[in-house]
């Protein structure tokens, strides 16, 4: 097949499929006319850094998988060198988690704090004489 009907069989576009091609991750063949030519086999290394990245794997992380592929096995993901991308990044995702749960202890902690201020200037407004509660943003709370 042709660079547009492999781009919109990968549902992807001519120029990324060239830029794959600079990259070594997808054959350079070209037919007797000059004209690129593609088989299934290249969708399916397409299918594969594609998926990938929409995990989140940066392009050139896919190339473990990509050459897994190349080598004849039906997965792309068999090769130790891909197993070993996928540890990477399961490492990077874990640290991330944690980073994240992290923030939202912080946040959650602040809450409780904003809550408690909030409390205690509607308790005082209640008193003849007290201060009314008022919004941050120029709104009263009531």
């Amino acid at each position: 097949m042709r660079i547009g009907d492999l781009a919109a069989r990968a549902g992807t576009t001519t120029r990324t499929l060239r830029y794959y091609e600079s990259r070594g991750l997808l054959p350079a063949r070209r037919g007797s006319n000059g004209y690129r030519t593609y088989d299934e086999h290249d969708l399916r290394l397409l299918e594969q850094i594609r998926t990938l990245q929409d995990f989140g794997f940066e392009l050139e992380e896919t190339r473990p998988f990509v050459e897994c592929l190349r080598a004849g096995h039906p997965e792309g993901d068999l090769c130790p060198a891909s197993l070993a991308v996928y540890r990477r990044k399961l490492g990077e995702l874990d640290a991330l988690i944690d980073e994240l749960q992290a923030v939202r202890v912080k946040v959650g902690e602040q809450l409780v704090k904003a809550e408690a201020a909030r409390d205690e200037l509607a308790a005082g407004a209640e008193v003849p004489g007290g201060p009314e509660p008022v919004c941050e943003w120029g709104g009263r709370t009531r």
